[in-house]
């Protein structure tokens, strides 16, 4: 199969990889470029995987469809739920297969989470708790994930995957949200030399409640000065689960030992084995023609809890 892939960021480190590897002929299409990705649409690729900035994903998803091509597209799924019901909408009604980027509902450790939590195998999910402390923003250098006006900022870069999760764990809809943002770097050096006012959290705590009583805390920050293990826990009624950086799943019940999966990757894990699972279910939905999920659905109620967080979180000013 043939995939043209807008975007030379995550698009090019990560899906390139991940398409060759499944045996794909992957070609990159700067997301700058409108005659080429016009040119794109209009060839013979089975798929054209959006992978630009969010406030490009309008446009080159609106191409592909019009030009009838099944399409991938990146979180957060435009700038806003107005972006995203659009491209929802236009995918809908041209017929076209549509898959929303959450990766992580494929990645093996995250589907042992689900395997149990549908097992009832800690009762009722009552709460949800999600740690991610990181200095992957610190250094980096001004760009459109620091200017919210573009769609930037940590919680469409990382909170949409933890919203999906939640509502994917939980088997329910956010019903209600609220929390504080950060910028905890207020300025950076740009490309062009000069220095640049960062519009965009780095850093979020938010709190959700899902519409089937699952309460839900989120602490995440992406320019902290260490990196800390990444923890994902789930209570339950009857026993809890823990993930630690997406790769250990621990099951804890009073007066039982606890159940350890490791996921850890081998010698023979592919790159991104996320990423590459996620392409394997997409590649079958093409051969069948049926649609799956994650699609443009889950892309939409995302962006929805994300608008409504972003109009109620309080902004932590910068020090």
């Amino acid at each position: 199969m043939k995939v043209a892939i807008v975007g030379r960021g995550f698009g090019s480190y990560a899906m390139k990889p991940a398409f060759e590897a499944r045996g794909w002929q992957a070609d990159l299409v700067p997301s700058r470029d409108a005659d080429a990705v016009s040119a794109a649409c209009a060839g013979d690729y089975d798929l054209i995987a959006v992978h630009s900035p969010p406030f490009q994903h309008r446009e080159h998803v609106l191409k592909a469809v019009e030009a009838g091509k099944a399409v991938l597209c990146d979180k957060p799924f435009g700038k806003d739920a107005a972006d995203a019901k659009a491209m929802r909408d236009a995918a809908k009604a041209a017929g076209v297969l549509h898959f929303l980027n959450f990766e992580f509902r494929f990645a093996d450790a995250r589907c042992k989470v689900q395997e149990l939590i549908e097992a009832v195998a800690i009762g009722q999910l009552v709460h949800c708790h999600y740690l991610s402390f990181g200095s992957y923003l610190r250094e980096r250098g001004y760009g459109w994930l620091n200017d919210a006006s573009l769609g930037g900022g940590w919680l469409g870069a990382l909170g949409s995957h933890i919203i999906d999760a939640v509502r994917w764990h939980s088997g329910s809809e956010v019903a209600d949200c609220g929390g504080i943002s950060r910028v905890e770097i207020a300025r950076r050096a740009g490309d062009d030399g000069a220095m640049h006012d960062c519009t965009a959290e780095d850093s979020f705590s938010v709190w959700l409640r899902t519409n089937g009583g699952t309460t839900v805390t989120i602490d995440a920050a992406s320019a902290s000065t260490a990196d800390l293990p990444q923890r994902m826990q789930f209570l339950g009624t009857d026993g809890a689960i823990e993930l630690v950086d997406e790769n250990v799943v621990t099951l804890l019940k009073k007066g039982a030992d606890p159940q350890v999966f490791d996921f850890s990757p081998g010698p023979d894990t592919p790159a991104w084995p996320s990423v590459y699972n996620w392409i394997g279910a997409v590649e079958e939905a093409l051969k069948t023609g049926k649609q799956i999920t994650p699609n443009f659905d889950d892309g939409v109620a995302t962006a929805e809890v994300m608008d409504a967080l972003k109009a109620r979180m309080v902004r932590q000013p910068a020090s």
